[in-house]
């Protein structure tokens, strides 16, 4: 045994000797062609005495290199470990972000995770919208199936707002307002009502589809007499006394207007709109929001944010919008307009969420590279400032996802 392990520890280094003069090129040819001979008779050699020791040799070998594998592997796995930990530690270090200029986001995961465990069986259904009320920096939202919801200020805590049946139907829009000195919701339902309701729940007025007589606005009124008529409500807003409806999931493509009178809201005579390519038509009247005694309308099919005169006289596209937005919906905070494509253009990762100063494109913030998961289409994206401790306000983005559903967070990060 002593024999044979000296025997293989010369063969070793025979090689090792070898591998030193290849590289210092010492080596002539026919020196190496007579070194490897040396070294096949020599291995020759070293097998023979090895079987001559016996089987009970071998199964030692065996064993002992089977625990130097073992521990191999062992260190192997260590090092690994260690790799990925330094991986992960950078990883999490590192800022995940969109966007550009002044305007990059990052993906916040707790505000997100926000979402009560009880809602996350019907969170594939979210695709509704945000409204805020701007005294208390509470923000209502709608989940079909599980209710109206309010978000708290600082966007951790969430509560489900009345009991009536109809508020867990999909709430398509919601916008908060205040109506002779009190605190009101609006919420569209398409397919089946507007309703107006007080901030506890309690249902005000229900609104149904109009039977063709209420407007001053021939189109609207033949489209409603007609048989075929649907009530295709997307989005609702409110400027001094009227809450807009935006009626885009339908041939009868108009925004219409609601009214209140002795406390019951009802149908308006102002209506605009129709389906077509003429300034002041639609091709699937989807968002809207009133904003400075304008109503803005996201015109999603074409691509467009429209702004109309609180009369629904056509003022202006916005410039800059890219080809291919289906804009979903517009916002606006802190000096700047926030919208969202559907889905993504070109090789985007998901759809896009446009800033805008309402004269130029200033940011495109894709949720899609911050690898938030299931998140690919936007049906609304709504902007949140949050007051930090130094009295400062942060910005967020509340994202609503479509087709899979998904709700998400997003921080200002410059």
């Amino acid at each position: 045994m002593k024999t044979n392990i000296l025997l293989l520890l010369s063969l070793e280094a025979n090689f090792i000797f070898l591998h030193v003069l290849f590289i210092k090129k010492c080596l002539t040819f026919e020196k190496i062609n007579q070194f490897q001979t040396m070294v096949k008779k020599s291995t020759l050699t070293a097998l023979l005495i090895s079987s001559l020791l016996g089987f009970s040799y071998t199964a030692k070998a065996q064993e002992t290199h089977k625990h130097d594998d073992h521990t191999h592997h062992k260190h192997d796995y260590a090092d690994t470990s260690n790799s990925y930990k330094t991986v992960s530690d950078h990883h999490k270090k590192a800022k995940l972000v969109t966007g550009q200029g002044e305007f990059i986001f990052s993906w916040d995961k707790e505000l997100t995770a926000a979402l009560p465990k009880e809602a996350h069986e019907f969170e594939p259904g979210m695709h509704g919208g945000f409204n805020e009320d701007p005294e208390t920096g509470i923000v209502y939202t709608g989940i079909p199936g599980y209710g109206l919801c309010a978000i708290s200020s600082d966007l951790t805590e969430w509560s489900i707002i009345g009991t009536d049946a109809r508020l867990k139907d999909n709430i398509h829009g919601v916008v908060f307002f205040v109506h002779k000195g009190i605190k009101h919701l609006a919420v569209a339902q398409e397919g089946k009502r507007v309703l107006v309701l007080n901030l506890d729940g309690t249902i005000v007025s229900e609104i149904l589809k109009p039977t063709g007589t209420e407007f001053k606005f021939d189109l609207a009124n033949e489209y409603f007499a007609s048989e075929k008529s649907n009530f295709g409500v997307t989005d609702v807003t409110y400027l001094k006394g009227t809450i807009y409806v935006a009626h885009g999931y339908s041939a009868g493509d108009f925004v219409m207007t609601i009214k209140e009178k002795r406390g019951v809201w009802s149908w308006s005579k102002l209506a605009w709109g129709g389906k077509g390519d003429n300034p002041g038509q639609f091709k699937t009247a989807h968002g809207i929001y009133a904003h400075e005694n304008h109503i803005l309308v996201a015109n999603r099919a074409a691509g467009q944010a429209v702004k109309f005169t609180k009369k629904g006289k056509f003022v202006e596209n916005f410039n800059d919008i890219p080809e291919g937005s289906l804009v979903c919906n517009i916002s606006y905070k802190s000096e700047h307009y926030f919208m969202n494509a559907l889905s993504a253009i070109g090789e985007q990762k998901s759809a896009p969420i446009y800033v805008h100063s309402g004269e130029k494109l200033l940011s495109t913030v894709i949720p899609g590279d911050l690898n938030i998961p299931i998140l690919t289409n936007i049906h609304q994206v709504w902007p949140h400032l949050i007051e930090t401790e130094n009295g400062s306000k942060q910005l967020y983005l509340l994202v609503h996802g479509w087709n899979k559903g998904k709700f998400a967070v997003l921080k200002m990060e410059k």
